[in-house]
């Protein structure tokens, strides 16, 4: 079955009024059926009125306690994980102005205690300079439009996140990520100086995967999670929100299988200087 995951929103209402039908098709009342899946009433009314997003382990219990199985049950579960689930492609975060998208970030950063990035492409805003900023907000594809100024400035200011004790911030980058000639050498040792600074605050860590490492894994994609409740999948086109639980999971697991591979500590800082110098160096013989 292929999922469309613009579907989510309607897809959650239609769930949340199927499960709705099937308990009262069966007889049970709101309190009963809660009774059977170890959950509260209330919960139970906030699914089926869908203000309450069931996981899919939620669904899974629902149908067991009113004996639904077979294809209703498997299209039901393939309905709740679209439903958790949401897409919004980029020319919709153009449309809407990305200063939003920078606010809506920065709310999901402020409510984590744990993010986790994995970058296998290229660097986050949370860690960029604003020279390198800039070049990642002006692709050779589709360019942002002329508000770029304002987003930077909202960029740089979710950047003091980086200094709430309370939180951490794990950032694992791949050696492809951090040598991607996105912008002039010069630009980039900088913004590699500026990763080895950043390593050194007690809430960041920064990991990094060299090339000549061995890993029996390809990543594909650049996600985000924060802490147990959610991650974010960047996509050329947009981006993908999990909020299922086995979602979430697999890829705290992925991210440390990674990170078992990753140079951290005084090691990653020393790859990165490396690399630094490289680019000063390069600089340097362009001018000569």
């Amino acid at each position: 079955m292929t999922i469309d995951p613009r579907r989510a929103g309607r897809d959650r209402l239609e769930l949340a009024a199927a499960l709705r039908e099937l308990r009262r098709a069966t007889g049970l009342s709101g309190e009963r059926l809660a009774v059977r899946c170890g959950m509260s009433q209330s919960k139970v009314s906030r699914i089926e009125t869908g203000r309450t997003l069931p996981s899919v382990v939620d669904v899974q219990q629902i149908l067991t306690a009113l004996g639904v199985d077979g294809a209703a049950a498997a299209e039901l579960r393939a309905l709740a994980r679209v439903a958790n689930a949401e897409y919004e492609d980029v020319r919709a975060s153009v449309r809407r102005g990305l200063h939003h998208r920078q606010r809506e970030l920065a709310r999901l950063e402020e409510g984590a205690r744990h993010v986790r990035h994995f970058l296998p492409a290229m660097l986050t805003g949370l860690i960029q300079t604003s020279d390198y900023m800039r070049q990642a907000m002006s692709p050779a594809i589709d360019p942002a439009p002329a508000d770029v100024s304002r987003v930077v400035a909202l960029k740089l200011e979710r950047q003091a996140v980086l200094h709430d004790r309370g939180k951490r911030f794990d950032f694992l980058i791949t050696e492809s990520a951090a040598r991607w000639r996105l912008c002039q050498p010069s630009v980039l040792a900088v913004q590699l100086d500026h990763l080895v600074s950043l390593s050194r605050l007690p809430t960041v860590g920064v990991l990094v995967l060299p090339l000549d490492q061995r890993i029996r894994d390809a990543p594909f994609h650049t996600f985000v999670t924060y802490d147990d409740h959610l991650v974010t999948c960047e996509l050329f086109s947009g981006q993908v929100v999990l909020r299922d639980p086995k979602d979430i999971d697999y890829y705290r697991r992925l991210f440390d299988f990674f990170a078992g591979h990753a140079a951290v500590g005084e090691e990653a800082r020393a790859l990165l200087s490396t690399w630094a110098d490289d680019f000063r160096n390069e600089s340097m013989r362009e001018r000569d």
